[in-house]
């Protein structure tokens, strides 16, 4: 047996368990929910994450991208799309594909500016995103670099599922989230925060606090880039 049809049999393992499927629905609902609150921010012209100084790294992003006009309007649109698509079952994966550069691009940027609002839910979001990508993969596998193709087909709901619970899988995702959110709190020596206040909490009373306070007043105050903060601070 080679390794596709090994998958296979392990994929036609999971279509079947209830629990999966239930994931499933809670993985297409909470994505949908995000993008529909984000994008209708967008649709309705207001600056998302308003409360965000501009002089913060995400701050000055946010702002810069509510100026440019209607490709920030067409953003929200193509969010709000892509949930009304992960909600209704016969688009779950054309939504899923339009939904992955999206969150992954938000990812990216959440970590590339340290973003607090988001540093730990976009790599869950993306997370559950590719589950929901794998989850329809009798559908995408046509589009993969294959020779040959098994006689898989589009998988039915199943009349009655399988009610064993996947003690192993949820306890990957528990610890997955449980890693993300160490990551988040302990895997930098410095973060911007989200506002000054906030960003010296971080190194009050630790052998970094003078450092520190330079470190959140060049980003707070003085408004420079983070890498040049954290230039500064990392002498």
């Amino acid at each position: 047996m080679n390794s596709i049809s090994t998958f296979e049999q392990f994929y036609l393992n999971i279509k079947g368990n209830r629990w999966y499927w239930l994931f499933s629905v809670f993985c297409r609902f909470a994505l949908a929910y995000a993008f529909i609150v984000a994008g209708m921010v967008k649709i309705v012209g207001e600056r998302f994450a308003s409360g965000l100084s501009v002089v913060h790294p995400m701050g000055a992003y946010l702002e810069a991208l509510h100026h440019t006009g209607y490709y920030y309007t067409f953003i929200g649109i193509v969010q709000v799309f892509a949930a009304i698509l992960l909600l209704i079952p016969r688009t779950v994966t054309l939504g899923a594909l339009l939904y992955f550069p999206i969150i992954v691009n938000i990812w990216l940027l959440s970590y590339a500016v340290r973003f607090e609002g988001s540093i730990v839910t976009s790599p869950l979001m993306v997370l559950a995103n590719l589950f929901l990508l794998v989850w329809n993969y009798d559908r995408l596998r046509y589009i993969f670099p294959f020779r040959n193709f098994s006689n898989l087909g589009i998988i039915q709901k199943p009349k009655k599922y399988n009610t064993k619970f996947p003690f192993l899988f949820f306890t990957i995702v528990v610890i997955t989230i449980v890693l993300t959110i160490t990551l988040a709190r302990f895997g930098y020596d410095a973060m911007p925060r989200n506002s000054l206040s906030d960003c010296k909490k971080q190194f009050e009373n630790t052998k970094n606090e003078k450092v520190g306070f330079e470190f959140c007043e060049c980003i707070h105050i003085d408004g420079k880039n983070l890498n040049e903060c954290l230039a500064e601070f990392e002498k």
